[in-house]
């Protein structure tokens, strides 16, 4: 099919909900995209940060192909070996927890709040998130979404969440009481434009927690399976959450999520009180298990780390020559370039000279290449959007 051909689909069969580039994408292969144009792209931004490992990784390729054969999906009134085995890898890379399936980030969102009702005292409803947070878009959680354009046209939201400043203290001890149940947040903010919280700031979420009977939950659904350089992003800090989101990077590629929570408070997720017909199927846990192998096996935590530093490095280099770049921030392979003004129509620019990238919040362009990126991408990514920015002065 050509793509207009495709284009004229869509328009004809698929509700228009999102807003579509021009392009029809029919392969992609590490951190290469190419279209039915026959376009090659350089992905500095795959599946919106699912692709992790990088687009179609072998490992995980050949998990679906093996596990294709054998069982496609069975329900959970049954065991599985692939569930309890990516249960098994997730819990001993992170506090040692116990893990829910299902099928997104939302979803797994959605659980962590259910699961923090049910874990603490009744009279405790009330939910602290920060502002310029992105925690999906089920109903409870784009109440949670402290950001105002995600709430427009689904008023009244769902009661009892309360929105503070992101890293500001004071206003979270302010907004502390005794409804509080949970406080939720993420370690880097994604959608709010790569904001990393501070150590003082979990460290106090923490304590006004335990002060106060009320469970600290961390997002790390963007942050999560390496992306910052640790199995999860709240391994830079000085705290320990109770409970814990992923999704996104989990599955190589496939749709997946898991909530992790403590045993204490895992053991009050009793059977009947939340469920998910597809969650922890087969095929999505075996690619889960291949990606955390495939991580393992290709050192991509360490690369992580080194071709993070390199990106920031090469990046800041930038800000000298272009005055639109205020300054850069992040951590391993979760980047942002500031910007002093709006960012979307560079990002079009690159994307015409082969590269992806991403805005947002306005002015933020977001670099999350895959684990797998070399120094020798970087430079091309940086020497594309080098070229943009000098033609846009």
């Amino acid at each position: 099919m050509t793509t207009q051909e495709t284009i004229e689909l869509f328009d004809k069969y698929v509700i228009a909900n999102y807003g579509r580039l021009a392009r029809v994408i029919v392969k992609g292969e590490g951190c290469y995209l190419w279209d039915a144009d026959g376009n090659k792209i350089l992905d500095m931004f795959p599946g919106w940060a699912v692709s992790g490992i990088g687009h179609c990784h072998p490992k995980v390729v050949e998990a679906l192909r093996r596990q294709a054969g054998e069982l496609l999906h069975i329900d959970n009134t049954f065991y599985s070996e692939p569930q309890g085995k990516l249960a098994k890898l997730l819990s001993e890379r992170a506090f040692g927890g116990k893990n829910f399936f299902c099928n997104s980030g939302a979803e797994a969102n959605e659980a962590a709040l259910k699961l923090a009702r049910l874990a603490t005292d009744e009279g405790k409803y009330k939910f602290i998130t920060a502002e310029g947070s992105f925690h999906g878009r089920t109903f409870a959680t784009v109440t949670a979404t402290a950001q105002p354009k995600y709430h427009e046209g689904f008023l009244p939201l769902l009661p009892g969440f309360v929105y503070v400043p992101f890293n500001d203290i004071e206003a979270l001890e302010n907004a502390f009481g005794d409804e509080v149940c949970a406080v939720m947040v993420e370690p880097i903010q994604g959608e709010g434009g790569i904001n990393v919280a501070s150590n003082e700031y979990l460290e106090a979420i923490r304590r006004l927690c335990d002060e106060n009977g009320a469970l600290m939950i961390l997002d790390e659904v963007q942050t999560g399976i390496g992306r910052t350089g640790k199995w999860f992003a709240y391994q830079h800090f000085d705290v320990e959450p109770d409970i814990i989101t992923m999704a996104k990077a989990l599955g190589g590629g496939v749709a997946i999520g898991a909530m992790m929570a403590t045993d204490e408070v895992a053991e009050k997720l009793v059977p009947g009180k939340h469920a998910s017909t597809f969650g922890g199927n087969c095929l999505a846990c075996a690619a889960g298990v291949a990606t955390i192998e495939a991580i393992e096996e290709g050192g991509l935590l360490e690369n992580a780390v080194r071709m993070g530093e390199y990106t920031q490095e090469k990046l800041r280099e930038l800000k000298d020559k272009h005055p639109i770049i205020d300054h850069v921030r992040g951590i391993g392979l979760m980047i942002g370039v500031q910007l002093t003004r709006q960012g979307a129509e560079i990002v079009d620019k690159c994307l015409e000279r082969g590269l992806r990238i991403n805005c947002t919040a306005g002015t933020v362009l977001r670099f999350m290449p895959a684990m797998i990126v070399t120094a020798e991408q970087i430079d091309e990514a940086v020497d594309i959007l080098d070229g943009v920015l000098s033609d846009s002065v």
